[in-house]
């Protein structure tokens, strides 16, 4: 195996589009609440429960399988966990019941951090000089996975109902774990010891790495606002607007455009202007909540709003990220863990507290979390890491 496979090659948008298929199985259903609210004869609330209860799913496979990347060889871990997501949206699609179909969510959302074992796997290939690069480039996928997941999740169920939605992912899933046992090269592990001095590992590094603390508290934030917004989005374009699922799913294609453009955060991390464009990001995201609450009057403020907000949250992210891998190159998925548990405990919280505030307040309650939670995001990264950009530009002669 060459020094960085993963540079000018093939693989990396393999990998880029199985981290967005692999994370996608969390967000099926947000557009499809509405139906299943009325399928499953449940509330709004309980109906966000999917998306919520998967999230925390999602967190502890973060906890208790991502470590796993240093201590395995990946190929194998990465076929095993897409092969187990596989079969848990099957069972969402064949659910009975709207308790067993919260049951599978979790299961998805625990095996479906294929995702996070990819990227370190790309920053681990990748070299030093365009790491932030292949990273964006990953991340992209990541991203375009969770927005492109709601536009074919409306499309699907409009046409053969909502099992189809988890029918179609179910075999998506099985191919690449077939294809992820074939095409990636084998990659041995970067650590040694047992399991459980894996786990107590994460929680030292958590302890003495200041920077994944800070990254980790403003990825928080800005993933809370995010969970907020895409969580109550379907029920207020449902009920103010009168859009059907798969209308209300094209609006991701909107929020896939910002995405796209947030690729230039991996360029600008790699010329070292990570922590001065992270502000730039977090209150571009913060400040797009206002378009935002005009969308229920206005739909052009509203698809504007959705370019900027989620420009912001993925150019965040990704300068969050290329900050973090610089720090242990020989504990990637472990520093992955750290972060991304902080990311999707954020993302948690707001989708969470996004259902209860719209079934009480409407859409403005869901803007007004969202706007706090970017804007709590903005105050970290100023009182944190604001010496650290002035300094850059005095480096560079700005």
């Amino acid at each position: 195996m060459s020094a960085h496979p993963v540079q000018g090659s093939r693989l990396v948008g393999f990998l880029a589009a199985g981290s967005g298929l692999a994370v996608a199985s969390n967000y099926y259903a947000q557009p499809l609440l509405p139906l299943l609210a009325q399928h499953f004869g449940v509330g709004t609330v309980q109906a966000g429960l999917v998306v919520t209860l998967s999230q925390i799913g999602y967190i502890v496979g973060l906890i208790l399988l991502v470590p796993l990347g240093d201590r395995l060889e990946r190929r194998a871990l990465l076929t095993g966990t897409s092969a187990l997501t596989a079969l848990s949206l099957l069972g969402m699609a064949l659910s009975p019941t709207f308790h067993v179909l919260v049951a599978m969510a979790v299961l998805a959302g625990l095996t479906s951090v294929t995702a996070q074992i990819i990227v370190p796997l790309a920053a681990h290939l990748a070299a030093p000089e365009r790491r932030g690069r292949t990273v964006s480039t990953v991340m992209s996928g990541l991203l375009l996975g969770i927005l492109l997941a709601r536009t074919a999740s409306g499309a699907i169920a409009e046409l053969g109902g909502w099992r189809a939605v988890y029918l179609v992912a179910a075999c998506l899933m099985a191919a690449f774990a077939l294809l992820c046992r074939r095409w990636l090269p084998r990659i041995e592990p970067t650590a040694q010891g047992s399991y459980l001095s894996l786990l107590a590992s994460i929680f030292r590094l958590f302890r003495e790495e200041p920077v994944l603390r800070r990254r980790g508290l403003m990825g928080a934030m800005s993933y809370g606002a995010f969970g907020a917004f895409w969580t109550s989005m379907a029920f207020m374009l449902g009920e103010r607007h009168g859009f059907s699922e798969g209308v209300i799913g094209l609006f991701a294609l909107v929020g896939a455009a910002g995405a796209v453009c947030a690729r230039f955060a991996g360029r600008l991390a790699d010329a070292g202007w990570a922590r001065l464009s992270t502000g730039g990001f977090l209150m571009l995201s913060a400040g797009s909540w206002w378009l935002l609450y005009a969308g229920e009057g206005s739909l052009i403020a509203f698809a504007a709003g959705i370019v900027l907000f989620d420009l912001g949250v993925q150019g965040a992210h990704i300068s969050n990220q290329s900050e973090v891998y610089r720090l242990r190159p020989d504990a990637r998925s472990r520093l992955t863990t750290c972060y991304m548990s902080c990311y999707f405990t954020g993302g948690a919280i707001g989708s969470g507290l996004s259902a209860v505030l719209y079934h009480a307040h409407g859409w403005a309650g869901v803007c007004v979390l969202g706007a706090v939670m970017g804007g709590l995001a903005v105050i970290v990264w100023a009182a944190t890491e604001l010496s650290w950009p002035l300094a850059a530009m005095q480096r560079h002669g700005a």
